[in-house]
């Protein structure tokens, strides 16, 4: 029997990898994130590459409306591994001149998104009797850095949640997984980050000529969720070999 995986934030970047590793590996995906366009076109193409994938259900899915939640948790019939990866972070400005709104918009989305969800689907990890939580938050909810108070708050935030539920749900058969990467490259992270400007979000990678990608995140969760069901892999820390910290990174001049 296929095992059935729930990848928040599918509709770009990590999420889109994770869901065409996990396809890969042979579960049924269920690609949940807000732009359904984008989702049925991976549904369509993983369908279409992925040798042997299996059930491929695209589902809209706002992370912050309680209600998008309820419905997504309706219409999962059964669900073993939850990849929580919808959030994303906003600005760069210090704590002197930032804007409360966008440390709002960012905990609503990478804290209280991962509680809705989690809390939506968990019985059903639970009933699966081999349940899996997969948490992607990020090194700065580890390592502050200046200009990230607000991404380093709601990020130690989830990595709180993550810890407090792998005490909570020790006698069920469900486990959690934390993955914290650090520079990643996506099509859209630092574009959202830097409201579309495109010289900012082009900053970070400068000087990096390889930076992590989606597909190397992804391929930490499928190792994590596919190891023997009495393993719990805790948390996997993965960055670019010239990245030491956040805000320690080996740029090459040019």
């Amino acid at each position: 029997m296929r095992k059935t995986a729930v990848v928040t934030g599918a509709s770009s970047g990590i999420g889109a990898a994770t869901a065409r590793r996990l396809a890969a590996e042979g579960f049924n995906v269920v690609l949940a994130a807000r732009r359904r366009d984008r989702l049925d076109a991976l549904a369509k193409e993983i369908a279409e590459d992925v040798p042997g994938a299996g059930k491929i259900v695209p589902l809209t899915l706002d992370v912050t409306d309680q209600a998008s939640v309820d419905a997504l948790a309706a219409a999962v019939p059964g669900c073993h591994v939850l990849v929580n990866n919808a959030g994303g972070a906003l600005g760069l400005e210090p704590v002197a001149a930032a804007d409360p709104a966008d440390w709002q918009a960012m905990y609503d989305s990478n804290v209280l998104g991962l509680l809705r969800v989690t809390k939506a689907l968990l019985p059903k990890m639970i009933e699966s009797g081999d349940g899996h939580i997969v948490n992607i938050t990020s090194l700065a909810g580890h390592v502050p850095y200046e200009g990230g108070a607000g991404y380093n708050a709601a990020k130690h935030a989830a990595y709180a949640v993550n810890e407090v539920m792998r005490l909570e749900l020790v006698a069920e058969p469900v486990r959690i997984t934390e993955i914290a990467p650090g520079l990643v490259k996506t099509a859209e992270f630092s574009l959202v980050r830097f409201r579309g400007d495109e010289e900012k979000a082009a900053k970070p990678y400068e000087g990096v000529p390889e930076p992590l990608v989606a597909e190397d995140v992804a391929d930490c969760v499928a190792w994590a969720v596919t190891r023997p069901p009495h393993v719990n892999i805790d948390r996997i820390d993965v960055q670019p070999r010239v990245q030491a910290a956040p805000y320690k990174l080996h740029r090459t001049p040019g």
